[in-house]
């Protein structure tokens, strides 16, 4: 008996690590937006982000370590300060892309374009596409990485918790009276945002109704008129950085609109709502305040 057990403890020793070598990462098949197919044989180690908003969301799907590149704005969170450089989200350098040799490539459909993802497909690369319209579309994005770079624990934890916050803000606000919106990107040219932007799928969780929801494109440039047209109870503008901009002042010049008339003026962070990243729930918080002032 003794000899049988130190024979399989040998046959144990000599073919387990075989059978460990022998064994083959399970393959990633994932469906982007534009309805493609993605599939990799394995987990991606070497991933590349073509838009701010993509590398924030693939650090937040657990695997920031995996990312060999980025755009310019890629700041947050600050570790994505020290990655190499291709491009920006609206030009790239396909020769350093292919120079850092990735196994997949994030693109961005509004941002980068149709042709930058057919390029880098023609030229061999593995490319995922997004599109990120609702407030949904974040968390299913943290978890799609998470299948991608095969972390899909720490992302699928970090979604379900985000939800959870999501849907708190949301019972609040569900019911509440609603409040009309201007959302303002910039001033000149006076530039908002349509019903299909994430900001407005915000605006409505906060009980808000977007003003310009019916505008075609997604971020058509207006007039003044068509503003005091549809005298927004609030005026909710983002700029460029963390400091309120002087142009929302600009507004004071009409009197007319509630949101003067009212003092309605309002200011959000442009990184904490219109990226489209987990951190829009602090812009959420921000603008949920602000629509309940006006309704007090």
């Amino acid at each position: 008996m003794r000899v049988v057990k130190l024979a399989l403890f040998i046959l144990a020793v000599v073919f387990a690590p075989l059978t460990r070598a022998d064994e083959k990462p399970a393959r990633v098949q994932v469906v982007d937006v534009r309805g493609k197919l993605i599939e990799l044989a394995q987990p991606a180690e070497r991933i590349i982000a073509l838009a701010p908003h993509i590398v924030e969301n693939v650090y937040a799907a657990g695997a920031g370590d995996k990312l060999v590149a980025a755009v310019s704005y890629s700041d947050y969170p600050v570790q994505a300060l020290s990655l190499p450089q291709v491009g920006s989200f609206k030009v790239v350098n396909y020769e350093r892309i292919l120079a850092l040799k990735p196994d997949l490539v994030l693109s961005w459909s509004s941002g980068n374009g149709e042709d930058v993802a057919a390029q880098l497909e023609r030229l061999g690369l593995t490319v995922y596409v997004d599109e990120l319209r609702t407030l949904g579309d974040i968390a299913q994005e943290v978890r799609t990485l998470g299948e991608l770079a095969g972390t899909s624990t720490s992302a699928n934890a970090t979604a379900d918790q985000w939800l959870q916050k999501l849907e708190s803000l949301n019972q609040r606000y569900k019911n509440t009276e609603p409040v009309s919106v201007m959302y303002q990107v910039w001033n000149d040219p006076l530039q908002t945002l349509n019903g299909e932007h994430l900001v407005s799928d915000v605006i409505r969780l906060c009980g808000g109704r977007n003003v310009f929801a019916d505008a075609v494109s997604i971020a058509p440039k207006i007039n003044i008129e068509s503003v005091l047209a549809r005298d927004p109870q609030a005026i909710v503008a983002s700029g460029m950085g963390e400091d309120r901009p002087d142009w929302l002042d600009e507004w004071l010049n009409y009197p007319s609109l509630q949101a003067v008339k009212n003092k309605h003026l309002f200011f959000v962070p442009p990184d904490i709502i219109q990226r489209h990243t987990l951190r829009i729930l602090d812009g959420a918080e921000l603008m949920c305040e602000h629509l309940d002032s006006v309704r007090q």
